[in-house]
Protein backbone atom coordinates (compact mmCIF):
# COMPACT_ATOMS: atom_id res chain seq x y z
CA UNK A 1 0.00 0.00 0.00
CA UNK A 2 0.88 3.60 -0.39
CA UNK A 3 1.19 5.16 3.16
CA UNK A 4 1.65 9.03 4.06
CA UNK A 5 3.12 9.60 7.65
CA UNK A 6 3.17 12.17 9.46
CA UNK A 7 3.12 13.30 13.65
CA UNK A 8 3.91 16.33 15.88
CA UNK A 9 6.62 15.30 17.55
CA UNK A 10 9.07 15.86 14.65
CA UNK A 11 11.02 14.15 12.30
CA UNK A 12 13.95 12.90 14.66
CA UNK A 13 11.17 11.30 17.18
CA UNK A 14 11.54 7.71 17.72
CA UNK A 15 7.88 6.59 17.28
CA UNK A 16 7.88 7.59 13.36
CA UNK A 17 11.03 6.45 12.90
CA UNK A 18 10.31 3.30 14.04
CA UNK A 19 6.48 2.85 12.65
CA UNK A 20 7.57 4.23 9.05
CA UNK A 21 10.40 1.65 8.83
CA UNK A 22 8.40 -1.21 10.18
CA UNK A 23 6.24 -0.36 7.48
CA UNK A 24 8.65 0.15 4.33
CA UNK A 25 10.68 -3.07 5.40
CA UNK A 26 7.36 -5.20 4.97
CA UNK A 27 6.88 -3.79 1.95
CA UNK A 28 4.75 -0.53 1.69
CA UNK A 29 5.49 1.95 0.10
CA UNK A 30 5.82 4.96 2.77
CA UNK A 31 6.62 8.94 2.56
CA UNK A 32 6.94 10.33 5.45
CA UNK A 33 6.56 14.64 6.18
CA UNK A 34 6.88 16.05 9.34
CA UNK A 35 7.34 18.92 11.25
CA UNK A 36 10.79 19.89 11.36
CA UNK A 37 10.68 19.99 15.60
CA UNK A 38 8.27 19.20 17.91
CA UNK A 39 4.81 20.61 17.57
CA UNK A 40 2.69 19.11 20.34
CA UNK A 41 -0.93 20.29 21.56
CA UNK A 42 -1.17 22.62 17.90
CA UNK A 43 -4.03 21.27 17.20
CA UNK A 44 -5.67 21.24 13.79
CA UNK A 45 -3.86 24.83 13.51
CA UNK A 46 -2.48 25.55 9.62
CA UNK A 47 0.62 28.04 8.72
CA UNK A 48 -0.66 31.52 7.00
CA UNK A 49 1.12 34.40 7.20
CA UNK A 50 4.78 32.85 6.63
CA UNK A 51 6.21 30.32 3.91
CA UNK A 52 6.57 27.04 4.68
CA UNK A 53 9.53 25.08 3.66
CA UNK A 54 10.19 21.17 3.62
CA UNK A 55 13.75 19.95 3.03
CA UNK A 56 14.84 16.28 1.97
CA UNK A 57 16.15 14.11 5.03
CA UNK A 58 18.31 11.41 3.45
CA UNK A 59 18.98 9.40 7.08
CA UNK A 60 17.14 8.07 9.65
CA UNK A 61 14.65 6.43 7.70
CA UNK A 62 14.70 2.93 5.69
CA UNK A 63 16.67 3.61 2.45
CA UNK A 64 13.09 2.95 0.24
CA UNK A 65 11.31 6.12 2.32
CA UNK A 66 11.05 9.64 1.08
CA UNK A 67 11.05 11.78 4.43
CA UNK A 68 10.69 15.30 4.80
CA UNK A 69 11.15 17.91 7.46
CA UNK A 70 8.70 20.75 7.35
CA UNK A 71 8.56 23.63 8.96
CA UNK A 72 5.04 23.49 9.15
CA UNK A 73 2.11 22.86 11.81
CA UNK A 74 1.28 18.57 11.77
CA UNK A 75 -1.37 19.50 9.64
CA UNK A 76 0.75 21.72 7.26
CA UNK A 77 2.54 18.57 6.87
CA UNK A 78 -0.21 16.03 5.46
CA UNK A 79 -1.95 19.45 3.66
CA UNK A 80 1.31 20.15 1.93
CA UNK A 81 2.23 16.81 1.32
CA UNK A 82 -1.13 15.83 -0.47
CA UNK A 83 -1.10 18.73 -2.67
CA UNK A 84 3.00 19.17 -3.60
CA UNK A 85 5.24 16.45 -1.87
CA UNK A 86 3.37 13.01 -2.97
CA UNK A 87 2.34 12.52 -7.06
CA UNK A 88 -0.99 10.59 -6.45
CA UNK A 89 -3.25 9.79 -2.96
CA UNK A 90 -1.79 7.04 -0.52
CA UNK A 91 -4.26 4.40 0.53
CA UNK A 92 -4.11 5.65 4.12
CA UNK A 93 -2.81 8.56 6.47
CA UNK A 94 -1.28 7.48 9.00
CA UNK A 95 -0.11 10.05 12.15
CA UNK A 96 2.38 8.80 15.13
CA UNK A 97 3.58 7.03 17.01
CA UNK A 98 2.97 9.75 19.28
CA UNK A 99 4.58 10.11 22.56
CA UNK A 100 1.69 10.09 25.14
CA UNK A 101 -1.90 9.52 25.13
CA UNK A 102 -4.05 11.05 23.01
CA UNK A 103 -7.48 10.02 24.40
CA UNK A 104 -10.36 12.04 25.90
CA UNK A 105 -11.13 15.73 25.20
CA UNK A 106 -6.92 15.97 24.40
CA UNK A 107 -8.27 14.79 21.20
CA UNK A 108 -9.08 18.36 20.48
CA UNK A 109 -5.53 19.85 20.86
CA UNK A 110 -3.59 16.60 19.36
CA UNK A 111 -1.25 17.91 16.48
CA UNK A 112 -0.90 13.96 16.44
CA UNK A 113 -4.84 13.61 15.86
CA UNK A 114 -5.23 16.94 13.48
CA UNK A 115 -2.53 15.52 11.20
CA UNK A 116 -4.68 12.28 10.46
CA UNK A 117 -7.96 14.09 10.44
CA UNK A 118 -6.28 15.93 7.67
CA UNK A 119 -6.01 13.20 5.62
CA UNK A 120 -9.94 12.21 5.90
CA UNK A 121 -10.43 15.82 5.62
CA UNK A 122 -9.22 15.01 2.45
CA UNK A 123 -11.17 12.16 1.81
CA UNK A 124 -8.34 9.40 2.98
CA UNK A 125 -8.95 6.84 5.48
CA UNK A 126 -6.61 7.94 8.34
CA UNK A 127 -5.05 6.48 11.51
CA UNK A 128 -3.50 8.21 14.59
CA UNK A 129 -1.19 5.59 17.32
CA UNK A 130 -0.45 6.62 20.10
CA UNK A 131 2.26 5.24 22.68
CA UNK A 132 0.09 6.13 25.82
CA UNK A 133 2.98 7.01 27.93
CA UNK A 134 5.64 10.38 27.99
CA UNK A 135 8.36 8.13 29.56
CA UNK A 136 8.24 4.72 27.97
CA UNK A 137 10.93 4.30 24.95
CA UNK A 138 9.58 1.17 24.08
CA UNK A 139 7.79 1.37 21.00
CA UNK A 140 7.76 -2.16 19.93
CA UNK A 141 4.44 -3.04 21.34
CA UNK A 142 2.85 0.19 19.03
CA UNK A 143 4.93 -1.04 16.02
CA UNK A 144 3.61 -4.65 16.00
CA UNK A 145 -0.09 -3.41 16.56
CA UNK A 146 0.30 -0.88 13.63
CA UNK A 147 1.41 -3.25 11.39
CA UNK A 148 -1.39 -6.33 12.27
CA UNK A 149 -4.15 -3.29 11.93
CA UNK A 150 -2.54 -2.36 8.99
CA UNK A 151 -2.67 -5.98 7.56
CA UNK A 152 -6.28 -6.14 8.23
CA UNK A 153 -7.25 -2.57 6.63
CA UNK A 154 -5.43 -3.15 3.33
CA UNK A 155 -7.30 -6.73 3.68
CA UNK A 156 -10.41 -4.85 4.24
CA UNK A 157 -10.37 -1.47 2.66
CA UNK A 158 -12.91 1.06 4.14
CA UNK A 159 -15.56 1.78 1.39
CA UNK A 160 -15.59 5.52 2.59
CA UNK A 161 -13.46 8.15 4.48
CA UNK A 162 -12.38 7.02 8.64
CA UNK A 163 -10.50 8.82 10.77
CA UNK A 164 -9.28 5.92 13.76
CA UNK A 165 -7.80 7.01 17.09
CA UNK A 166 -5.56 3.98 18.34
CA UNK A 167 -3.73 4.42 22.05
CA UNK A 168 -1.30 1.55 23.19
CA UNK A 169 -0.61 1.09 26.37
CA UNK A 170 3.02 1.54 27.41
CA UNK A 171 3.48 -2.40 28.49
CA UNK A 172 5.34 -5.39 26.97
CA UNK A 173 2.91 -7.53 24.67
CA UNK A 174 2.63 -10.09 27.03
CA UNK A 175 0.77 -7.67 29.44
CA UNK A 176 -1.40 -6.20 27.10
CA UNK A 177 -5.29 -7.05 28.14
CA UNK A 178 -6.59 -6.98 24.55
CA UNK A 179 -7.92 -4.47 21.46
CA UNK A 180 -11.04 -3.05 22.36
CA UNK A 181 -13.30 -0.24 20.78
CA UNK A 182 -13.72 2.60 23.01
CA UNK A 183 -15.81 5.62 23.35
CA UNK A 184 -13.85 9.22 23.44
CA UNK A 185 -14.15 10.54 27.33
CA UNK A 186 -13.77 13.35 28.96
CA UNK A 187 -10.81 14.03 30.62
CA UNK A 188 -10.74 17.04 33.43
CA UNK A 189 -7.21 18.32 34.72
CA UNK A 190 -5.96 20.68 37.73
CA UNK A 191 -4.86 23.08 34.97
CA UNK A 192 -1.98 25.36 37.08
CA UNK A 193 0.18 27.86 35.63
CA UNK A 194 3.19 28.65 37.27
CA UNK A 195 4.46 31.83 37.70
CA UNK A 196 8.14 32.41 37.14
CA UNK A 197 10.57 35.37 36.48
CA UNK A 198 13.38 34.53 33.76
CA UNK A 199 17.03 35.86 33.86
CA UNK A 200 15.89 39.46 33.27
CA UNK A 201 13.35 40.19 35.95
CA UNK A 202 10.17 39.63 33.36
CA UNK A 203 7.43 37.35 34.44
CA UNK A 204 6.30 34.11 32.38
CA UNK A 205 3.85 31.35 32.79
CA UNK A 206 4.09 27.91 32.40
CA UNK A 207 1.28 25.62 32.24
CA UNK A 208 1.63 22.96 33.98
CA UNK A 209 -0.89 20.17 36.06
CA UNK A 210 -1.69 16.43 36.16
CA UNK A 211 -5.12 14.78 34.77
CA UNK A 212 -7.40 14.69 38.07
CA UNK A 213 -10.27 12.33 36.54
CA UNK A 214 -11.65 10.52 33.67
CA UNK A 215 -14.98 11.37 33.04
CA UNK A 216 -18.04 9.58 31.44
CA UNK A 217 -20.57 12.10 29.88
CA UNK A 218 -22.49 9.16 28.09
CA UNK A 219 -23.57 6.60 31.01
CA UNK A 220 -26.09 5.46 28.84
CA UNK A 221 -23.14 3.27 26.67
CA UNK A 222 -21.68 1.97 29.50
CA UNK A 223 -21.40 -1.16 27.59
CA UNK A 224 -18.40 0.70 25.40
CA UNK A 225 -15.55 1.37 27.32
CA UNK A 226 -13.84 4.70 27.62
CA UNK A 227 -10.53 5.41 25.90
CA UNK A 228 -8.47 6.74 28.97
CA UNK A 229 -9.98 4.32 31.59
CA UNK A 230 -9.71 1.43 28.82
CA UNK A 231 -5.49 2.09 28.38
CA UNK A 232 -5.02 2.20 31.95
CA UNK A 233 -6.45 -1.40 32.40
CA UNK A 234 -3.57 -1.94 29.45
CA UNK A 235 -6.23 -2.55 26.80
CA UNK A 236 -5.07 -0.82 22.89
CA UNK A 237 -8.25 1.14 22.72
CA UNK A 238 -9.55 1.96 18.67
CA UNK A 239 -12.12 5.13 18.49
CA UNK A 240 -13.36 5.99 15.15
CA UNK A 241 -13.41 10.05 15.48
CA UNK A 242 -15.08 12.40 12.65
CA UNK A 243 -14.74 16.22 11.87
CA UNK A 244 -18.24 17.11 12.53
CA UNK A 245 -18.68 18.89 15.99
CA UNK A 246 -22.19 19.69 15.66
CA UNK A 247 -24.00 18.40 18.81
CA UNK A 248 -27.47 16.88 17.46
CA UNK A 249 -29.56 16.60 20.84
CA UNK A 250 -28.81 20.07 21.38
CA UNK A 251 -29.50 21.11 17.65
CA UNK A 252 -32.96 18.88 18.24
CA UNK A 253 -33.77 20.66 21.31
CA UNK A 254 -33.06 24.30 19.88
CA UNK A 255 -35.89 23.65 17.36
CA UNK A 256 -38.20 23.88 20.51
CA UNK A 257 -37.25 27.43 21.72
CA UNK A 258 -39.51 29.52 20.84
CA UNK A 259 -37.87 32.81 21.62
CA UNK A 260 -35.32 31.99 18.32
CA UNK A 261 -38.50 33.26 16.30
CA UNK A 262 -38.03 36.63 18.09
CA UNK A 263 -34.54 37.32 16.91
Amino acid sequence: MKLLIGNDDGILAQGVQSLANALAEVGHEVTVVCPDRERSATGHSLTMHQPIRAERVEDRFHSGIAAWACSGTPSDCIKLALSALVDSPPDFVLAGINHGANVGTDILYSGTVSAALEGYIEGIPSVAFSLASFTSRDFEPSVAFALRLMKQLGDHRPTEPMLLNVNIPPVTGDRIAGVTLARQGVRRYTDVFQKRVDPRGKTYYWLAGEVLEELDDEPDKAEIPIDGIAVSQNYITMTPLQSKLICPPKLEEMRGWDWLREI
